[in-house]
This record gives C-alpha cells, sequence and structure tokens, in this order.
C-alpha cells in the first residue's frame, strides 16, 4: 500500500505529465487515495484491536486477493467488451460490404486514427443508412414492378427484366420507371385510339344496322374501359373490323341505291303517286341502311308482281318514252330501227329487259350531250323562225296588211338573224370540241351537223335565188300604166313598196347567208 502511495506521489508518475490530465485519470487517482486511506485505516483497526501481525498479514493478504479478483474481473469484462465491439465492427463492417454490393455503391471509407468506439459508431450508422437506402430500394421495386406488369398484361408487352431477389441500383430504378411512363403513355395513345375506333364501329353498326357477331367485338363494344386489353394486335383487328364494316356498308348502300333505281322506273312506269312514293322515301330514310334496303327490296318485288301483270302497258309506255328520248336525241329513222325488239310484239319479260336496256342507254346519251342537244333544238327552233320571217317577206299579201306589222316582223327577223349567228358560232365550237374529245362525229339523224347546217344554208341560198328569179321575172312580164294620184300623195304604190323591200331583204339574205358560211366553215 506505500508503494502504491509513494508511487501516486513520486514526480516521476505517469499520472503526473504536463499536459492537463483527464477526468478518468483525476477519478483513478482519487480511486488510489481512497484505497490507501481505506487500507490505512484497516491497519489502525488491527492495531487497535491488538491482532497479530501474522493475522494482520493474513487479513491483508485476503484484502489484496479480493481487491485484485475485483479488478481482473472487472479488467476481464471490459476485455470482453472491447473483443465484442472489435467484433461488431467486422461484422457490421462485412455487413455492410455486402449491402453496399448489392446497392451497386464503393466500399464504405472511414476516417483514420479513429478509437474502437467511434469505428463502431460510424460502421453502425453506415450499415443502418445502407439498410434503409435498400429497404426504399426494394419497396419502389416492389411498386413499379407491380405497375409495370399490370401495364404489359394490359398492353401486352415484355416487362423491365430485374433478377429476382437483387436490390436494384439507382441506374436501373430509373430506367424501370422510365419504362413504366413510356408504357403509361403507349396506354393513353392506344386508348385514345380504341375510342376512336369504337366510336366508328358503333356508327356504322347503327348506319348498316350491323349487329356484333364475334367475342372480340362484343368485348370491345360492350365492356368497361378499365377492363378492356389495349394489345396492339387487339386495336389492329378492330381498325380492320372498322375498315371491313366500311366495304359492308359501301355495298349495301350501292345495292340500297341499284334497288331503289329499278323501283323509281317502276314507279315511273306504274306512274306512281308521287304521295306515296315520299312517303316510302320518308320511312326508310329512318331506318338504317339494311332495313332500309329490305324495304326497297320488298317494294320492288311487290312492283316486280305487279310488272308481270301488266307486261304489255309496260313495254308500251316504255317504248312512248323511247320515242320522246329519240326524238331529244335526233334518232334518224335508220337509227331507230336498229333497235328491233321496238317491233316485237310477243311482250315477255326479257322483251321488257331489252326495252329496259335500250332506255337506259339512251337516257344515259341524253343526259351525257344534254347541253349538245338542247343547243340544237333551239337552233332549229330559230332557224325555222328564221324561215318563217323569211317566208313572209317574201309574200305579196303582207303589203295588204296595213299597220306597224311590217316593221315588227323586220325588227325580229333582224334579232333572229342575230340570235342565229351567235348560236351557229356556239355550236360549232361545242360540236368540235365533242368530236375531238370522243373521236367520232356528232349525229343529227344520223347525219353530221356541221354537214346539215351547211346543207340547209346552201338549200335556203338555192331556194332564195329561185325566189329572187322568179320575182324578176314577173316583173318583166307585168306591163306598166300611168295611174294618176292626188295632188300632195305621198304613199308610194304596192309595187315601189315590194320592190324596195325586196331589195332590201335580198341584201340581208346575202350577208347572212355569208356570214354564216364563215362561221361554219
Amino acid at each position: 500500500m506505500a508503494a502504491a502511495a509513494e508511487a501516486a506521489s513520486s514526480p516521476f508518475s505517469p499520472l503526473r505529465v504536463t499536459k492537463p490530465p483527464r477526468e478518468s485519470e483525476v477519478l483513478a487517482t482519487t480511486l488510489v487515495n481512497s484505497v490507501t486511506q481505506a487500507l490505512t485505516k484497516l491497519l489502525d483497526l488491527w492495531n487497535e484491536m491488538g491482532m497479530k501481525k501474522e493475522l494482520q498479514l493474513e487479513r491483508m493478504q485476503t484484502v489484496k486477493t479480493h481487491i485484485e479478483t475485483l479488478l481482473n474481473e472487472m479488467l476481464e469484462e471490459e476485455s470482453n467488451l472491447k473483443e465484442k465491439i472489435e467484433y461488431d465492427i467486422e461484422i457490421q463492417k462485412k455487413q455492410l460490404s455486402i449491402i453496399r454490393s448489392e446497392l451497386k455503391l464503393d466500399a464504405y471509407q472511414v476516417e483514420e486514427d479513429l478509437s474502437i468506439l467511434q469505428l463502431e459508431r460510424e460502421f453502425r450508422l453506415a450499415l443502418e443508412a445502407a439498410l434503409k437506402e435498400k429497404k426504399e430500394r426494394v419497396e419502389k421495386l416492389r411498386w413499379l414492378q407491380q405497375e409495370d406488369q399490370a401495364l404489359c398484361s394490359e398492353l401486352c408487352a415484355t416487362p423491365y427484366y430485374i433478377p429476382t431477389g437483387s436490390v436494384p441500383s439507382s441506374l436501373e430504378l430509373k430506367e424501370l420507371e422510365e419504362h413504366v411512363q413510356n408504357l403509361l403513355r403507349v396506354k393513353e395513345q392506344r386508348l385514345e385510339e380504341f375510342l376512336k375506333v369504337r366510336r366508328e364501329i358503333r356508327q356504322y353498326n347503327k348506319e348498316i344496322g350491323h349487329e356484333p357477331d364475334g367475342t372480340l367485338e362484343n368485348e370491345m363494344l360492350f365492356e368497361d374501359d378499365e377492363y378492356i386489353c389495349l394489345t396492339k394486335k387487339n386495336i389492329e383487328e378492330l381498325k380492320s373490323l372498322v375498315c371491313q364494316l366500311q366495304v359492308k356498308k359501301e355495298s349495301l348502300t350501292a345495292n340500297l341505291e341499284a334497288v331503289m333505281k329499278e323501283v323509281q322506273l317502276l314507279w315511273d312506269r306504274f306512274q306512281w303517286p308521287q304521295e306515296q312514293q315520299a312517303e316510302h322515301k320518308r320511312i326508310t330514310s329512318k331506318c338504317s341502311i339494311s332495313e332500309a334496303l329490305k324495304m326497297w327490296e320488298q317494294e320492288l318485288q311487290n312492283l316486280e308482281e305487279r310488272k308481270k301483270e301488266q307486261l304489255k302497258d309496260l313495254i308500251f309506255k316504255v317504248r312512248q318514252q323511247l320515242d320522246g328520248y329519240w326524238k331529244r336525241c335526233f334518232y334518224s329513222d335508220e337509227q331507230r330501227a336498229v333497235f328491233q325488239p321496238f317491233y316485237n310484239d310477243d311482250f315477255s319479260e326479257d322483251l321488257l329487259n331489252q326495252h329496259d336496256e335500250e332506255l337506259l342507254k339512251i337516257k344515259h346519251e341524253y343526259e351525257k350531250n344534254r347541253g349538245l342537244y338542247d343547243t340544237v333544238q333551239k337552233w332549229e327552233a330559230t332557224w325555222d323562225r328564221f324561215i318563217e320571217l323569211e317566208n313572209k317577206s317574201t309574200d305579196p299579201s303582207r303589203l295588204l296588211n296595213r299597220g306597224g306589222n311590217l316593221l315588227k316582223d323586220e325588227r325580229e327577223r333582224s334579232k333572229i338573224q342575230k340570235q342565229l349567228l351567235k348560236l351557229t358560232e356556239d355550236l360549232k365550237k361545242s360540236i368540235e370540241n365533242w368530236e375531238k374529245e370522243n373521236g367520232s362525229d356528232f349525229l343529227i339523224n344520223n347525219e353530221r351537223l356541221l354537214e346539215s347546217i351547211d346543207h340547209q344554208l346552201e338549200q335556203h341560198k338555192v331556194i332564195k335565188d329561185r325566189t329572187k328569179m322568179s320575182v324578176k321575172r314577173n316583173e318583166s312580164t307585168v306591163p306598166k300604166s300611168g295611174v294618176k294620184r292626188p295632188a300632195g300623195a305621198q304613199t308610194p304604190t304596192p309595187n315601189k313598196l315590194r320592190k324596195k323591200d325586196l331589195s332590201m331583204k335580198s341584201s340581208s339574205i346575202r350577208f347572212f347567208n355569208s356570214a354564216l358560211k364563215e362561221n361554219l366553215n
């Protein structure tokens, strides 16, 4: 004990250092002093009790043993604690290394000259942070994979691959998240495309009266949007269905138009009441195309049955229509005779069909060249009126008609002459264009129209020349006799009037003929 006290008070004792002692060192010095004081008191007590030195030595040995045992136990306990901390550090280092490797992170680096407790704290906190990050990544991976799997199932796409049981890296999580976002955009695009196609299908179904007849069609048209499988294949099949429905609509529409034309043809033949026609059209216009087609087919069937009962009357009506169109198209007798069924009296369905075909043919020809035919008709009407006025101008009896009729006829003839010149010029251009486009002659009464016009002009000129020569001969054979007139009378004689009028007419005719010839040539 004395040695311990002496060592504590020695100037060379390790406890005496130049730098300020730590609290634990101060506490250790206090503890040594306390033990020394306690041992001193024990010796004093033993001396007061008169205890023999052997016994005191024995008791001191017991005290020494007890204190050493206690200190050894404490040393062992602290040593074990140190070993445990060092062991924990190694375990934490290994776990941290594994987890950071799973997280695709670099090895964890610590500062140098750290104590064991500082190392333990560094590795413990680093391990906790790594475990937290691992948990967060795994949770995010689980959520993203659920989204990815659901979208892939819905869109029939390939999921983003990450090995099962592995911890995703930050890059993998980012790529997976981008993959999910891309799938969401694809879903939105396909959903928009699907809704558009579905609207078209429903519209076609409504228009043509089509009922869904396939599993895919039923699923896509009647299931909720959230349960629809928006695969690329399904979208393509729906687009194909739209094309099929479009073709079906076009086919039904074409059939409907054909049936309507046949019905209209029979209505016209039977002179069907306009009110009944309008009512039937009004009813069918509110139906789908399929329903309307059935109704028109039924109407056609009814009319066909009636047609069989009235074949003879129908054929005569068609012949009347044919004759009307032949006249409009200026058919000659030779051209009409080409259609021999027109003269057949064996009234049958086949004969009616032949007449129908011929009527459609001449109708098409007339409608195609309607403008030309109308112009020709107008030209002929104008020409006939001009000839009529020409004939009137050469009629001697017109001089007996007092009043303004002569002047009126002359004005009309001048107007008609100008119209005829204009019509001839326009007609010539139209016919030349038609013949150039069709590569054939434009025939009127089986004769080329331009040649026919030239012929009429030449014939008219010949007649005018003959008339003129006849008038001159008549004038030369009539004896001249003087006739006194009252003084102051200014009215010319009819003979002078006629001569003056004939002279004026002759000059106008020459001008007109030359003008027409110039325009037509």
